[in-house]
């Protein structure tokens, strides 16, 4: 039988997840809240239950957020408990272990992760275990938000309206001040031993050069953007050149910080521009809208969210999405954009529409092989975003980008990075190319070409595909696609 958790003074699991966070953590405050003792534990699922980080380059966030979270629970008096194993048979075991007779978690909203709480919740009790699961991973529940017949949202505008029309966001939960630690904790497995840091160290160690995983750092980022960025973000956060954007979505991803938290940190800003605040806001909630979509279209990462993308002629070629992934087209703004994907496990987001858009569009390439590299490296790696954002730019997904805008890379990039800054940055090759030519090195005469010590073919690609021929191209396609729908 279940023990009596209403009654007894038996210690609490609390079970992290994508919430490596103490702060608007509702589980744990929760737990804290019974007086009892808190057992806090992070399990590491099986790889086939798909509910842990999605790539190598989260896999490097996840050590160390979880030493982080270790470090901030232990000083507040308990100790984190890591186990690998199935959920249902380890949260059992440490039940009969330690006599627990409540598991606390917050939800989850991906399919698998949902598949399987909705197991445990109907599994535990048989092991003596209840369960009380807790919101905090969204702004809203995606199950709530509902258009005026009662179904999903498939258009963005309306959905952050509906958003507004709910209400603000719960006022954020501080984190607590002590925990009662067990008289007996199980024994924990040793991080070092998971060996979550990628097998190649040369890649992951130039990640720190802009991140710092972990609870605190997110804080500090947000508390640093409010303060010094948020004014001008409307036009800024365009700008890959200029550090114009929070760049909290890694410690959102695993959940070091939550969007209500953020959502607070902008209220009553009364020196900050309202355009720049809603432009923001309205980031944060494309995050929400992408959870939507996941929830009421589980296939979201792997099928077409419009059927008539199903029959699209994409083409396999190798050698072609090996050079996009290496950041050799021959396009600077593309280029420039993987190859700080390579080396910081990040993309700036208007990059990442640019090199989607090339990829699917001027190669033809399936979106699914792009969301998988994004998901493989990118330290922000989402499920509901990146499914969500892939299927945007290839116009097969919800409030997509038609099929037939597609980016030009040489009028983006200067565009957006109209001195050349951002493709310097990552390009170094093309660090001498005059402002005139360095989104365009191909059209430079010899003699700026040589001046600047590029050789085309050599020192950088000559570009992969004619960007006009291959546009013809995928507007051909898309057209053979409409005429058989």
């Amino acid at each position: 039988m279940p023990n009596d958790t209403a009654s007894n003074d038996s210690p609490v699991l609390v079970w992290f997840r994508k919430d490596l966070r103490l702060d608007d953590n509702h589980a744990l405050c929760a737990a804290v809240t019974t007086g009892r003792p808190v057992i806090p534990v992070y399990i590491r699922e099986p790889e086939e239950a798909g509910t842990g980080v999605l790539g190598a380059a989260q896999s490097w966030w996840l050590h160390h957020s979880l030493k982080a979270l270790a470090a901030s629970l232990h000083g507040i008096g308990s100790d984190l408990i890591l186990v690998t194993g199935s959920a249902e048979a380890t949260l059992s075991r440490m039940a009969k272990e330690t006599g627990a007779g409540t598991v606390f978690w917050n939800r989850r909203y991906d399919p698998n992760g949902i598949a399987l709480d909705s197991a445990l919740k109907d599994r535990l009790p048989g092991s003596g275990l209840q369960v009380n699961s807790f919101s905090g991973q969204l702004l809203h529940e995606p199950s709530r938000i509902k258009t005026g017949t009662g179904g999903p949202y498939r258009v963005y505008t309306p959905f952050w309206r509906a958003l507004e029309n709910a209400g603000e966001p719960d006022t954020p939960l501080d984190a607590p001040e002590t925990l009662i630690a067990p008289d007996q904790c199980p024994k924990s497995e040793r991080l070092e031993d998971w060996t979550l840091l990628p097998v190649k160290p040369d890649w992951a160690q130039t990640f720190s050069e802009i991140w710092t995983p972990g609870e605190a750092a997110a804080l500090e980022r947000l508390s640093d953007f409010v303060e010094e960025r948020l004014d001008g973000y409307k036009h800024n956060r365009d700008r890959p050149a200029v550090d114009g954007t929070s760049r909290l979505s890694p410690h959102l991803a695993l959940g070091e910080i939550t969007p209500a938290r953020i959502w607070h940190a902008t209220r009553g800003l009364r020196s900050i521009p309202a355009e720049d605040v809603t432009t923001f806001r309205k980031e944060v909630v494309w995050r929400d809208f992408s959870y939507h979509l996941l929830f009421h279209n589980p296939t979201l990462p792997t099928e077409n969210l419009n059927r008539t993308y199903d029959a699209f002629p994409w083409v396999s070629d190798p050698s072609a999405f090996d050079r996009w992934t290496k950041g050799m087209t021959g396009y600077p703004i593309v280029d420039a954009g993987m190859r700080q994907l390579w080396r910081h496990g990040y993309m700036h987001n208007r990059v990442r529409m640019i090199a989607a858009s090339f990829l699917i569009k001027d190669l033809l390439i399936d979106w699914r092989r792009g969301a998988a590299w994004f998901a493989d490296t990118l330290v922000d790696a989402d499920p509901a975003s990146n499914a969500a954002s892939w299927q945007w730019v290839a116009g097969s997904g919800a409030d997509a980008s038609p099929f037939y805008r597609i980016f030009n890379p040489i009028l983006q990039g200067e565009k957006f990075d109209p001195e050349g800054d951002y493709v310097r940055n990552f390009v170094p090759e093309l660090e001498r190319m005059p402002q005139k030519f360095i989104h365009r090195p191909f059209d430079a005469p010899a003699a700026v070409l040589k001046a600047a010590g590029v050789e085309l073919g050599g020192s950088y690609p000559e570009p992969i595909v004619n960007h006009a021929m291959a546009r013809d191209r995928a507007l051909a396609a898309y057209q053979q696609i409409k005429d058989a729908a």
